[in-house]
């Protein structure tokens, strides 16, 4: 628990970003290592400067940060460092990915399918009625459906998800001490029943109007797709969206009237080639190459994939990292990238790995 005050703390220094922070930390060998350390020891750390010295040994966020494991303690938070087991997989590679997430909630934050849906807080009646199917179709689906909770189209989603039975995630631009919009503490409290709330904001934060561009980059970090439903031109949705394609995302748009305001940003997307055009949940499927659950086939896979010495190796890392790129198994395995690369590839067909975003490879067996 001491580990974790620091790791807290850390996020609240002035000045001291998640990429900051992780080269301090890296540096130092630890959250706690980063508040011992003298102010000339920190100026031969890349990138720290004299300013961000300063405030790093002159720093008082001690009592912040105990406050908020205070908080955690009497509300039945998770608080997730980057390097946690439970910190999701497919944001964890980039570089602005938060340093700590707070989460309240039921369900793991991976799942074998991530979708993330963004559009605008004032929908039409027909792009709500859209969101609402293309939700519906994910029935049957291992995927989880993250979102902002905001109104309009996030709210539309969450609230499909849970009707259908659907596990979700409401990514907040606040802290788990409140809710934002009011109007959706209820949906909020049904969704911590099959899915939960993430944040990485402290429990004191509240909704101010920069977080809320810096919490779309959580929601595009943690899907393998994006679907827009409805945006203007410009906004968060477009931000999101944007966010998704430079995480090397697929990203989804539904079409609208050439005139729609509401649709302009759907179809700049798609009209660009940065978005694939979609009109029903059928087209993700088949775009993303999803399969339905069957429990059956499952178990039969792990029973029955005959897997050589070598293809045996790589699945027992991938089992014990959870996730490696190409180039940290070729690290592991020694093995040429030619040879690597034909052996996922045999195992994906195999049924045995599969590659996310980022060129992550988890094991599905």
């Amino acid at each position: 628990m001491n580990d974790l005050l620091y790791k807290i703390a850390i996020t609240k220094i002035p000045k001291v970003g998640a990429v900051t922070a992780r080269n301090l930390i890296s540096y130092c060998g630890g959250a706690e290592a980063v508040f011992e350390a003298k102010k000339r020891q920190l100026l031969k750390i890349p990138g720290i400067g004299e300013v961000t010295a300063k405030l790093i040994v002159e720093q008082n966020v001690l009592a912040t940060a105990e406050k908020e494991l205070e908080f955690i303690a009497a509300n039945d938070i998770q608080p997730i460092f980057y390097l946690d087991e439970a910190y999701p997989i497919r944001l964890k590679p980039y570089p602005d990915a938060p340093l700590m997430l707070f989460y309240k909630g039921s369900s793991p934050l991976q799942r074998r399918y991530m979708l993330a849906v963004v559009g605008t807080r004032k929908p039409s009646p027909q792009g709500v009625a859209m969101c609402e199917e293309l939700m519906e179709g994910l029935q049957g689906y291992d995927v989880l459906v993250v979102s902002g909770l905001a109104y309009g189209i996030d709210g539309a989603a969450h609230r499909q998800c849970v009707k259908s039975g659907i596990e979700t995630i409401g990514v907040l631009g606040h802290g788990l001490s409140k809710i934002y919009p009011a109007q959706h503490r209820g949906l909020a409290k049904q969704m911590l029943e099959k899915g939960g709330l993430l944040t990485e904001y402290t429990h004191e934060e509240e909704p101010d109007r920069e977080h809320f561009p810096a919490r779309n980059r959580i929601i595009a970090g943690m899907c393998d797709a994006l679907i827009v439903v409805e945006t203007p031109a410009s906004g968060g949705s477009m931000i999101s969206a944007h966010m998704a394609l430079d995480y090397n995302k697929d990203v989804f748009a539904v079409p609208g009237r050439p005139k729609d305001e509401r649709s302009k940003g759907c179809n700049s997307l798609i009209k660009r080639q940065k978005a694939q055009l979609i009109e029903s949940t059928e087209d993700l499927i088949y775009a993303m190459n999803w399969e339905k659950e069957d429990s059956t086939k499952t178990v039969q896979r792990q029973l029955f994939v005959e897997l050589d010495e070598r293809e045996q190796n790589i699945i027992e890392l991938l089992k014990k990292e959870e996730s490696l790129t190409i180039d940290q198994l070729g690290y592991r395995t020694d093995l040429k990238s030619s040879s690597l690369a034909a052996l996922l590839l045999g195992l994906e067909f195999k049924g045995a790995i599969r590659m996310l975003p980022g060129k992550q490879y988890i094991s599905l067996l």
